[in-house]
Parts: C-alpha cells; sequence; structure tokens
C-alpha cells in the first residue's frame, strides 16, 4: 500500500538515471528530487515521493533553452516538448507591447516556459508608418505591404519615438533588444549605435540578425559581421549573433575568425547555430527581391520554396509577384545544398561546433494550406500543418548527429549547448535563468529525462510535423509534461520569463 498522500517527503523522485550538469561537470548516476516546482536533492534520494520514475539506462539533464523560436503557440510547445525544449523564447525579432504579449500568454496557457524581447522592428513600424501595434509575429511579415518602416532612414523625430518604444518595452520585462537587421536595411549606423547604447545601460542582450547574408561585397557577411563587432566595441552592448550558420552562407569560416579574434579581445559577443543547411522566413523578406539575390547568395532562385504548398519559386519576377499577393508567407531557403556538394556539411560545422556557441531552433510557426497559422489544441496536430523540420526536431537533431554518430561533443558539451550556454546568454537581464540550464539543488525542475542511444529528429522536408523520439519525460516547473514519451494535454506549466528592468 502506498503511505498517505501527506506522508510523501517529494512531489516526484527521478531513481538511477545518469545525471548531468553542465555547469558542475557532474556525470554520474543518482536520483533527483522535485518540490515545490524545484530540484530539492541531487544524488542519492532517501524518502518517499508521490510519484517516482526509474530512469536506469536515461540520461536525466536541464531541459533545454530555445532562445531563439517564434512558434510561441500551444501547438509549437508541445512539439518542442518532443525536442526536450522546456524554455522557449521569442528574441531575434521580439514583440511590441511587451506587456500585452505577456499577458495574452499568462491568459492562453502555455506548455513552456515563454518570453520575448522588443522588438526594434515593431517600433520602427509604428513610429514610421503608423500601424498600430499588435503582439505578434506575424505583424512584421504583414507589414512589408508598406515598405517605408524597413527601407527607409529615421528622422530624428521618428528615432526618438523608436528609442522611446524599445525602451518602454525593456520597462516592461523585455528580455534584450531583437534587431533582425536584414529585414531593415534602413536602419543606418547612427540609428544602431544609439539602440546599442539603450541596451548598454539596461544590460540587455541584442539578439541580431546581421544586416546582409551574401558572398560578395559591398553589403556581404563579412561586412555585416564587422559591423557588428564595431557596435560591441563602440557601445559594449551585448551582441548576440542569431542563425549564424544560415547568415554566414560560404563565408562562414572567414566570419568565424573575425567573431572568434573579437571574442579574445573581450567583446560581449555570443553565437547561436541550428543543424540544417536551409533556414525559413518570409517572403516579404527584402533580399529576396534584391536584383543581384543569385550572385550574392550563390544560390538559384529555385532555392526558395512555399512552406504551405510546395511551390519552388522561377525567377525573381516569381518573387515579386508573391511578396505583392501575401508578404508574411513562409518559405524556406535551402542556402547549402546538403545532397549534393560535401563541403556544405565542412560549412555546416563552423557554425554548429562554434566554440563556446549554443543550439537555437529557429522555429517557425506552424501553417496550414490556406497560408493561416496553426495555433489549435488538436493533438497530434493536424496532418496538413507543415513548418520546417528544425521546428520539430532541433535540439534532437544535434544529438543524434553531433553527439552520438559523429561523436564530435561529448554528454556534457551537448548539454551546455543545449541548457546552460543560453541560460549564461540571458541571466544579466533576467536573473531568473540562473534556476535554468543546471540540474542543481535550487534550481528549476525543468527537466528532460531521455535515452541518448535512441534520440533522434524525425521531421523531414517531405514530413515535417513528426514529433522527435528519445524524450521519456519531460518536466516543466516540477510538472511532468511528458511521462513515458507520451503527452499529456492537459497540462500548461509554463511560467513567464521575463527581464529585470519591470517598472511597477
Amino acid at each position: 500500500m502506498n503511505p498517505p498522500k501527506d506522508k510523501f517527503v517529494f512531489d516526484v523522485i527521478i531513481r538511477n538515471g545518469l545525471l548531468v550538469d553542465p555547469e558542475t561537470g557532474l556525470e554520474q548516476h543518482g536520483d533527483i528530487a522535485i518540490r515545490a516546482g524545484a530540484i530539492e536533492r541531487v544524488g542519492s534520494v532517501a524518502g518517499t515521493a508521490s510519484k517516482e520514475i526509474d530512469a536506469q539506462g536515461l540520461v536525466v539533464a536541464p531541459g533545454f533553452i530555445d532562445i531563439h523560436a517564434h512558434g510561441q503557440s500551444i501547438p509549437a510547445d508541445r512539439m518542442q516538448a518532443f525536442d526536450g525544449v522546456t524554455t522557449s523564447l521569442e528574441l531575434e525579432v521580439g514583440i511590441l507591447p511587451i506587456r500585452d504579449w505577456y499577458a495574452r500568454q499568462r491568459e492562453c496557457g502555455r506548455v513552456l516556459n515563454y518570453g520575448a524581447s522588443v522588438a526594434w522592428a515593431f517600433a520602427r513600424i509604428s513610429a514610421m508608418i503608423g500601424r498600430p501595434l499588435e503582439p505578434s509575429l506575424s505583424f512584421m511579415g504583414k507589414c512589408f505591404d508598406d515598405r517605408r518602416w524597413s527601407e527607409n532612414t529615421a528622422t530624428a523625430s521618428e528615432l526618438e519615438t523608436i528609442l522611446t518604444l524599445v525602451e518602454q518595452g525593456l520597462q516592461e520585462g523585455g528580455i534584450g533588444i531583437g534587431i533582425p537587421h536584414a529585414y531593415v536595411p534602413g536602419g543606418g549606423a547612427k540609428e544602431m549605435t544609439d539602440l546599442c547604447s539603450l541596451a548598454k545601460r539596461y544590460d540587455a542582450p541584442t539578439y541580431t540578425h546581421i544586416a546582409y547574408s551574401s558572398n560578395i561585397d559591398p553589403r556581404s557577411s563579412v561586412d555585416a559581421y564587422t559591423r557588428l563587432i564595431g557596435y560591441a566595441g563602440a557601445t559594449g552592448a551585448h551582441m548576440h549573433i542569431c542563425h549564424f550558420n544560415s547568415t554566414s552562407l560560404q563565408d562562414v569560416r572567414r566570419a568565424a575568425e573575425l567573431v572568434q579574434m573579437a571574442q579574445k579581445q573581450g567583446l560581449n559577443i555570443t553565437v547561436e547555430a541550428y543543424p540544417y543547411g536551409t533556414g525559413s522566413t518570409v517572403i516579404g523578406a527584402p533580399f529576396f527581391s534584391d536584383p543581384a539575390f543569385r550572385e550574392r547568395s550563390g544560390n538559384d532562385y529555385s532555392a526558395i520554396q512555399k512552406v504551405d504548398d510546395g511551390h519552388r519559386f522561377t525567377s525573381r519576377e516569381d518573387i515579386l509577384q508573391a511578396q505583392k499577393e501575401r508578404p508574411d508567407s513562409l518559405v524556406l531557403w535551402h542556402f547549402l545544398d546538403m545532397e549534393s556538394n560535401p563541403s556544405a556539411h565542412d560549412l555546416l560545422d563552423v557554425s554548429v561546433l562554434y566554440p563556446g556557441g549554443i543550439i537555437a531552433s529557429d522555429a517557425m510557426p506552424w501553417t496550414l494550406p490556406d497560408g493561416s497559422l496553426y495555433e489549435g489544441d488538436a493533438w497530434p496536430l493536424p496532418d496538413d500543418a507543415v513548418s520546417h523540420p528544425r521546428s520539430s526536431g532541433t535540439f534532437t537533431r544535434f544529438l543524434r548527429e553531433y553527439m552520438r554518430e559523429r561523436q564530435k561533443v561529448s554528454l556534457v558539451e551537448a548539454m551546455r549547448r543545449c541548457s546552460l550556454g543560453p541560460a549564461k546568454v540571458l541571466e544579466e537581464i533576467s536573473p531568473q535563468m540562473r534556476r535554468k540550464g543546471r540540474l542543481q539543488e535550487g534550481c528549476d525542475a525543468d527537466i528532460v529525462v531521455f535515452d541518448q542511444g535512441t534520440i533522434t529528429d524525425r521531421a523531414e522536408f517531405t514530413a515535417m510535423n513528426r514529433r522527435s523520439e528519445g524524450v521519456q519525460h519531460l518536466f516543466v516547473n516540477g510538472e511532468a509534461v511528458i511521462t513515458n514519451s507520451e503527452l499529456n494535454t492537459h497540462v500548461f506549466p509554463g511560467r513567464a520569463v521575463r527581464g529585470r528592468y519591470i517598472a511597477s
């Protein structure tokens, strides 16, 4: 017989697992005890719990932290849960108004921990074309129907409004500033230095999609990285580089050399990547309509493919027509030919294995055949819901390929790239992240339990909504989201991750 509930010492005990803590280097068998949403014991645990799990043969690690996830919905959370993710953050683009977005997430409920940066692009849209702000990622894509906010240089009064809106977002708890510079070619050096100086005053990271993705000068990727390094040096801002793989293109080796030299000189620059040679964005992105797109990217127009119907573009005219019809349509960009070009894998490795770098998915929303975003509650996801495979399998793909199959990283280093590293990027602006990314007493009970012998991604470009395999159990704030590889569809334990500058 089980003892009465009030006799239990803990809520959950995970026994006999291989415990991994990337901060201390712990890698040994033992137990974990959870109580009131926190890790209370690590090691050998005596006592009882209302739920016990035998993790013999499984890894017990801090849940993965994805700092670049655009899905931000219940279905997106559920797919990422099977990828080992416990915290999913929208930081590259961001959101405005911040207060409204957090209130909406709290009201709807989230499966995973959630949070957002302040959207500089949204501030520009409000200041320069007067659109009422919508706290939704699709807002930026829809506003490409009037490109003045993207292409024009801000006037002095417009810039003052932009900076005021961004600062207000930081004061409402935004986790840094999202700077998708490639989508805003009108954002010049004076505006960027003002923005970065504001970030420095708030100790807020900037999450930057570099200004140019191109193999040739002028406006090459190397040019863009040199500018980013300059902003870090001139303002002291923390410049976080988003998706190092997809913006560096063929010049990733030279870009890595430049960033490493800047880091050695003490500049606060961090790097993320995802293990795919295909990116995803909106068709309205200005770099697709560049007359020199093929020369700059090294790709033909057929490398761009619509997510909803699979259409491959044939010409610039084809692109322009699609931009006119629906600029927020999601597309895939196959920037590396992983099938027939052996050197493509080497280029991808430079970014994924960048020293000290982290993994981040750039997960996209789930789209239905009519182009609308799927935000329903059905599980499994509808058969016709599509996205980039990275929305399902980024972390499990990294573990399968780079840790298990190719043995490029150890288990402890893999966990650093997936959990501790992302947490440390955010700790200055969000001290609560010091309780995440670690398997230590007193830390949040965001825990993934997986089989390192079987963990794998299953999503492909022809079958995007296949969930990953190998995650046996997943806890978010001590509550079981996945048990014995099955999703609990009735729990929404996600909590807000916010910046520390919250005005009363």
